[in-house]
Parts: structure tokens; C-alpha cells; sequence
């Protein structure tokens, strides 16, 4: 199987244990993207968000796995998640698309589906997280609150939640990384 591996956040910069044939490239699918997941060490981090996400382009990589259960586990290992349901895909030899994927954003599998086919993949595989800012911070999420959010954060959790904002891909422009940049402007 010939299988792609989507990112728009820290795989990028940061695969460590991914095994990919190459650095991933631009041209993934255009998918709604937002940082609206706060992580564990407290950054905001980017996750497909049908409700409050901005269309962004994404990237891929090829994995440098031809099995689609050894690359989502792969992919659920680098990502550091327990279970591997947390890995959305889509296998188009066998139409068969991730339960959990369709459950947390719907709309983006079928545009993942077509994209995959577009490019002659036989799958894709994707970090497929849902957003968690109103579980985390019994608000819902908007661009005012997770600016406040940030604006509250302890200095060093704050260094990391920066540091994600500013190595996102500069194509993922999203309504929160402008008004970041608005008021801490990138130097």
C-alpha cells in the first residue's frame, strides 16, 4: 500500500519517531483547521475543528510503512496516544474509513477520501484528535477566550504554547494565529 501521512502542526518540524520516506510536503488537503486542543504541557495545538476551523492547506509525507495497521500504529507511538482509534484514516482498496475520524469531523473524510484517490494513494493517515478547549476550560472555544487563555498561562507554559503558534506552517492561517500575532508580533 502506498500510504500518506497528513500533518499541519509539530509532525512537520518535529517527526521524531514517524518513519517517512521524506520530509513532508505542501499540497495536502484543504481541511478546517484551529487551535483549539489544549495538550497536556498546556499549548494550544492544531486539530481538524469543523466548527470553528479556517480552511487551511495541509502537508503529507509518505510513510515509510506499507502496512496500514504498522503505520497508524506508528503514527498513534509518535503522537503518544494510548489507543490507536485516535488515528483517523481512510483505505481506499478496501473502503473502509475510521469510525472515530467520522465521528469527530465528518465533512473532512470525504474531502481526505478525494484528496488520497486525486494523488493515487491507497490510504491516508491522519492525527485525528478532537478539539477540547470547552472540556478543558468549560467555555466554549472563540478567539477572545483562548486569548485569555494564553494571556493566563505561567511563563514557561506559555514559552511552549509560543513556540507552537510560531512554528506552525505559514499556511495555516487561522483567525486565533492572527490575533496572536497581533498582539505578540513575530520578531
Amino acid at each position: 500500500m502506498r500510504i500518506a501521512v497528513l500533518g499541519w502542526g509539530s509532525l512537520i518540524w518535529n517527526p521524531a519517531k514517524l518513519k517517512i520516506r521524506e520530509p513532508f510536503r505542501q499540497t495536502g488537503p484543504i481541511l478546517p483547521i484551529e487551535f483549539a486542543r489544549i495538550s497536556g504541557n498546556g499549548r494550544l495545538t492544531l486539530v481538524i475543528d469543523e466548527r470553528h476551523g479556517e480552511r487551511c492547506e495541509t502537508f503529507y509525507a509518505i510513510s515509510s510503512f506499507d502496512n496500514l495497521d504498522d503505520a497508524r500504529d506508528n503514527l498513534r507511538d509518535r503522537e503518544g496516544m494510548t489507543h490507536v482509534n485516535g488515528v483517523g484514516f481512510v483505505d481506499l482498496p478496501h473502503d473502509v474509513v475510521s469510525e472515530r475520524a467520522l465521528e469527530r469531523h465528518p465533512n473532512a473524510v470525504p474531502i481526505v477520501r478525494e484528496w488520497a484517490a486525486q494523488h493515487d494513494f491507497d490510504a491516508v493517515i491522519w492525527t485525528a484528535l478532537a478539539p477540547n478547549f470547552a472540556e478543558m476550560q468549560s467555555v466554549e472555544f472563540s478567539v477572545d477566550a483562548a486569548m485569555i487563555y494564553l494571556k493566563a498561562l505561567p511563563s514557561e507554559k506559555f514559552a511552549l504554547a509560543e513556540d507552537y503558534i510560531r512554528k506552525a506552517p505559514k499556511t495555516v492561517r487561522t483567525p486565533l494565529r492572527a490575533a496572536f500575532f497581533d498582539v505578540w508580533p513575530d520578531l
